[in-house]
């Protein structure tokens, strides 16, 4: 199972739907891991010194920052893109079979779009 750590923006509708459905769910808010307002690049790589992969929105700029580390050979434990448009009932289906069917190693060094 996936440890996950959201991104600053994303819908916290999803992560309520998620844990509803998953007891066991390791997701860990931006906010609740006092990472608000830290850019980018430094939440990529606090996320893997935690091994935790990123839930996000942001196709701008998380994308190409997660590109530029293992680029650099750092390690970047996984990047998950939920588009703001979809659906949330889809988000949530779609990430708990994700969650529930990957792990840590399987992300490590991944980016994986939504839906799937």
């Amino acid at each position: 199972m996936l440890r996950l750590l959201t991104d600053e923006n994303f819908d916290e509708r999803i992560i309520r739907g998620l844990r509803s459905r998953s007891t066991d769910l390791d997701c860990l808010l931006v906010k609740e891991a006092g990472l608000r307002g830290w850019p980018d690049p430094e939440l990529l790589r606090w996320a893997a010194r935690e091994n935790r992969t990123i839930l996000t929105h942001d196709r701008q700029t998380m994308i190409g920052y997660a590109i530029e580390l293992m680029e650099q050979n750092e390690p970047m434990s996984g990047l998950i893109i939920v588009p703001k448009k979809l659906r949330i009932s889809r988000a949530i289906k779609d990430l708990e079979l994700l969650v529930e069917c990957s792990s840590q190693n399987d992300m490590r060094g991944r980016i994986e779009y939504v839906p799937l």
